[in-house]
């Protein structure tokens, strides 16, 4: 049996005599440059600055409404085509590209609480504080200045949010209150209603791959998990603080995001609530409004702090932080569905349009330069954890409003941290133990 072994020659390393000079290796290899690392490692630290140089966002505004942007929602069908409520009752629709007004209606006597379009795109239901739901004809929308209702059902509470059961031939849908209804649109009374407590539900979402199921958030800081086939809610989950809107990954049916009061967003398994997956952390006032990008990497949010943070799903630090000095808090943020842009709606009555990726560039892009876009791209990939280019590719410029409140939440957090170690150096062991942070903010879970 031959057994190889390593063999190496100390003379080829080792100094015969103490003065001699240390024997350096050395590919000899005419293409590679003994400075290749070297040379990689200033072009990264070039393309991170670069990136950072042309990290422009903001593309525009959409003026036109005479009250704060309550809601958004893009079309199935057609790419730049939005359709806006306001606090006002106002229901407005817009095309992004020529960035003009397509049509306009008072659609609600105060708050347009809700909307939501069907798969096919063809009709959009609102719901608002007069008590009443609405349905509306995309296409007569797209092509008339104004227009009235295809059909309306009176509801017996106020309602605060709707949502549409996903499926081309589906004519079911949703909405909340004091109670939550399954509605059919060919009729006038709802065909359920589940309760789980006594206090109101802000917001419900349908699961765009389960179709039938259904999760609702209340303010009794509870999310509930309801099947539509089913008579009962089947599940809820108690946080520390109450939640403002839910959503869920559109590419990984069981996981669905909280925008909370506490400043975080919390993505929870269905199938395992008692803690979440990740936790979202940078914001430093409350979290309003969530919503996944097409692609499910990532969730865009909007604050009470009139920031806009983006986050990858698996990472719980923000990749980038958008702000205005005239942008106050947000109520509504949506992707496109082409997951290029990120649109804002805020309390100062406008509709932004932001890019995804800051230092896109937009327009067409030649072939050599999207090479260059990659090679770029992989390199700063490759060094990543280099102390230079990590500080270079977070840093961020924030309000100084935000950066105070930031330091100041920091300061409690660490003496907080201090206060329970010293609890626990001065008890019995195991008296004290410790708690994941994950496992913080959950207060209980029912079946």
């Amino acid at each position: 049996m031959k057994v190889k072994v390593l063999s190496r020659n100390p003379s080829d390393y080792l100094k015969t005599r103490s003065g001699d000079l240390p024997k350096l290796q050395r590919n000899v290899n005419p293409e590679l440059h003994p400075h290749a690392s070297q040379r990689e490692y200033a072009a990264a630290l070039n393309a991170v600055k670069l990136q950072r140089v042309f990290a422009k966002p903001f593309v525009g505004s959409l003026d036109g409404h005479r009250d704060g942007v309550y809601g958004m929602l893009t079309h199935p069908k057609y790419l730049p085509v939005v359709v806006s409520g306001a606090c006002d009752g106002e229901l407005k629709t817009w095309n992004v590209t020529t960035r003009k007004c397509l049509s306009s209606v008072v659609a609600h006597s105060g708050f347009v609480r809700g909307l939501c379009v069907d798969q096919p795109g063809d009709s959009l239901i609102t719901v608002g504080d007069d008590q009443m739901v609405k349905l509306w004809s995309l296409n007569d929308m797209l092509n008339k200045p104004t227009l009235d209702p295809s059909h309306t059902i009176s509801a017996k509470t106020i309602l605060t949010g709707v949502d549409y059961q996903w499926g081309s031939n589906s004519d079911t849908f949703a909405t909340c209150g004091s109670n939550v209804g399954i509605w059919n649109v060919n009729r006038s009374e709802p065909l359920r209603c589940f309760t789980w407590g006594v206090d109101t539900i802000t917001s419900l979402v349908f699961n765009k791959v389960e179709t039938y199921l259904l999760a609702s958030a209340a303010q009794d800081r509870n999310i509930v998990l309801y099947d539509t086939r089913e008579n009962n809610p089947l599940r809820k989950v108690t946080l520390s603080q109450k939640t403002n809107q839910i959503a869920f990954n559109p590419m990984e049916a069981f996981n669905f995001t909280a925008a909370c009061d506490d400043n975080n967003l919390y993505t929870f398994d269905l199938r395992k609530l008692g803690s979440p997956l990740n936790i979202y952390m940078g914001h430093v006032m409350a979290v309003l409004c969530v919503d996944y990008s097409p692609t499910g990497r990532e969730l865009v949010s909007g604050s009470y702090d009139k920031t806009i943070r983006i986050f990858e799903t698996t990472k719980g630090r923000s990749k980038e932080v958008y702000h205005t000095k005239r942008m106050q808090r947000l109520f509504a943020v949506k992707y496109s569905r082409d997951s290029k842009y990120v649109l804002s709606g805020s309390d100062e009555t406008n509709i932004r349009l932001w890019k995804s990726l800051a230092w896109d560039k937009l327009g067409p892009v030649s072939a050599r330069e999207k090479t260059a876009l990659e090679y770029n791209a992989k390199l700063i990939t490759r060094y990543q954890n280099h102390p230079q280019v990590r500080r270079i590719k977070r840093h961020r410029n924030i309000p100084s409003m935000v950066r105070s409140i930031t330091k100041e939440h920091q300061t409690i957090r660490s003496a907080a941290k201090v206060r329970e170690e010293n609890k626990r150096n001065h008890s019995k062991p195991g008296a004290v133990p410790r708690v994941a942070e994950r496992n913080k903010h959950v207060v209980s879970e029912g079946v």
